[in-house]
């Protein structure tokens, strides 16, 4: 993963409207995912067929539980402007009526976010974006990390509070890991592969 450097220090106002417009006017290879990370633009190549196969596996399974109203997106700018990100995460839960009013998704509006770590952007899932989709008030974040040290693992955050997460549930991979309301179902980790 490359960054791009913006103005060191905290993105605020006139800093957070530069960097998202220096986010807009990069101009990335397909695939390539643009990213506002602690304030710096940063660009991660596409995923891997694995990656992909998760997102869509985990989809399967959430599509039946979602809320009513919401949609399930993988390619859905969330914005925490508080954290100073602008994330695209592997996948998000968010009601569609927040895509309809014509202006940036706020990461607070999502119901769930989840990421599928991949080697060069782990750090980032693990603990960067955690940070931002806490300080936001994500209800639940799954990450989802075959690459976690030792053994691949699922773990579902929840009860953000400044700016971080309690561990509701963490589970190896070929382990169920239930997934509290508004979704009431269970995530058997068995079907994911185990690396992208």
């Amino acid at each position: 993963m490359s960054a791009l450097a913006v103005e060191p220090g905290p993105a605020r106002g006139s800093d957070w409207d530069a960097t998202v417009r220096l986010w807009e006017e990069t101009d990335a290879p397909e695939g390539c995912k643009v990213e506002i990370i602690e304030g710096i633009v940063t660009l991660a190549p596409p995923p891997s067929e694995e990656h992909n196969d998760a997102a869509e596996l985990v989809t399967e399974i959430l599509w039946p539980a979602r809320p009513e109203g919401c949609g399930i997106y993988q390619t859905l700018g969330l914005v925490s402007a508080d954290a100073q990100g602008l994330y695209i995460p592997d996948l998000c839960v968010v009601p569609r009526a927040a895509l309809r009013e014509r202006r940036r998704v706020q990461a607070a509006e999502a119901e769930l976010v989840v990421e599928i770590t991949s080697p060069g952007n782990a750090n980032h899932d693990r603990v960067k974006k955690a940070h931002g989709y806490a300080k936001a008030g994500v209800p639940l974040y799954l990450l989802l990390d075959p690459w976690h040290t030792g053994r691949p693992t699922a773990t579902l955050y929840g009860e953000p509070a400044n700016g971080t997460y309690r561990v509701l549930d963490s589970v190896e991979y070929g382990e169920a890991l239930r997934l509290p309301a508004p979704f009431d179902i269970t995530l058997d980790t068995g079907v994911l592969p185990l690396r992208d």
